[in-house]
């Protein structure tokens, strides 16, 4: 990967944050009503999961171009954990504020949910730290030993892993708490607010994966068990989440609960964009994959998908999914975001290897007779009998 790729690929998270933040911002100063107010601070916040995801693709490109520091090493996750503190925080303030306003309560809900998904990606550029020994372990023979001594160890596997299934865990177990009718608020809030929950915490659980995969293959202790186990899993996670928004649409009519579904779908496609992920780290490991280089086309699918579903809502004019549509396009400014991290992984397992850098072709290796003074051993160093002169 040269110098100006790797610009354009820790820009692009950085980019799509800054238009999320920006329509939220607008929504904010410009648009009225209660559904205004959630749109808006769920886009500013979704601009949380860009950051945490340039955080990861500064991680993996610094190693790749050799500019990769102890510094580099703490600064990125922390700038990724940080980022969640704040996203997280932020949410539980809109829910423990007296008096609450009903639009905090969605808000509120979300936003936290949001900053576990920041808490799951800081998590992958935590373990992204030691990204380049994937490719070497990747050319090992299969059944080779794992790393000794360990790229890291038990403890910070076991915290690593368990980062992004505590946030999966709570955010689970506090959706269930508001569909099953608990958590205060009024009836429509918890309906809206549990879906959308369910919905972020289908994206951790997938996260969940992600972060298996980078630690095994790191460890060199990928199976082939993980090879078919996690791309399945994410995969099936994004098809939960459609479907469950499909069924919110088709079982719930009534406007205010119409919201819920579209944003539930646009975090189905979140979970398949995380797959391209997970399969391309499954599909290069110890095999050729001459397709491997199309897995990035899947997040760009993804986020066109959000974008087209965003302008058909819109142009309903329907002001119940009026918060969804604004909410589908910072979720479209996610999935483009992890385009850029997919585009990184196939360019740092070895995608890319065929391509030279700078744009020239590699010299094909000279074949016709040795140079003057060569000898050739099956002949004893003697001059082979069809190249001596005619007498």
């Amino acid at each position: 990967m040269n110098y100006k790729v790797s610009v354009l690929f820790r820009a692009i998270p950085v980019l799509m944050g800054a238009v999320s933040a920006a329509l939220g911002g607008y929504v904010l100063a410009h648009a009225s009503g209660p559904s205004a107010r959630v749109a808006g601070l769920v886009l500013i916040f979704l601009a949380a999961i860009c950051l945490c995801l340039f955080s990861t693709a500064a991680t993996i490109i610094r190693q790749l171009i050799g500019r990769f520091s102890a510094l580099d090493r703490v600064l990125y996750p922390a700038l990724g954990f940080a980022v969640s503190g704040v996203t997280v925080g932020y949410g539980l303030s809109l829910l423990t504020e007296t008096p609450r306003p009903p639009p905090d309560f969605v808000a509120g809900h979300v936003v936290f949910g949001v900053g576990m998904i920041c808490v799951c990606v800081s998590a992958v550029a935590t373990a992204s730290t030691r990204f380049v020994m994937i490719t070497e372990n990747s050319a090992l023979p299969e059944g080779s030993p794992p790393r000794s001594p360990a790229p890291f160890g038990p403890l910070t596997v076991r915290v690593l892993l368990a980062l992004p299934a505590l946030a999966a865990l709570v955010t689970w177990v506090w959706a269930v708490v508001l569909l099953a009718g608990g958590g205060g608020g009024a009836a429509a809030g918890r309906f809206t607010a549990g879906h959308v929950m369910a919905g972020l915490a289908l994206v951790c659980t997938c996260l969940i994966g992600l972060v298996a995969s980078i630690l095994r293959q790191i460890q060199n202790t990928y199976t082939r068990r993980e090879r078919v186990l996690w791309p399945a899993a994410a995969a099936c996670l994004g098809a939960v989440g459609i479907v469950w928004g499909l069924l919110v649409l088709a079982l719930h009519d009534r406007s205010t609960q119409l919201s819920a579904g579209y944003v539930v779908i646009g975090l189905g496609l979140i979970c398949w964009s995380i797959l391209s992920k997970v399969l391309l780290l499954a599909l290069v490991w110890r095999r050729k994959a001459p397709l491997a280089n199309r897995v990035p086309l899947i997040p760009v699918g993804t986020a066109l998908l959000c974008l087209f579903l965003a302008s058909f809502l819109f142009e309903s004019a329907d002001s119940a999914v009026l918060v969804a549509a604004r909410v589908l396009i910072g979720l479209g400014c996610v999935c483009f975001s992890l385009f850029s991290i997919v585009s990184i992984l196939e360019s740092g397992t070895g995608g890319g290897d065929d391509d030279p850098e700078d744009g020239t072709t590699p010299a094909a290796p000279e074949t016709g007779t040795p140079a003057t003074g060569g000898t050739d051993r099956a002949t004893g160093g003697r001059e082979p009998p069809g190249d001596r002169p005619a007498t």
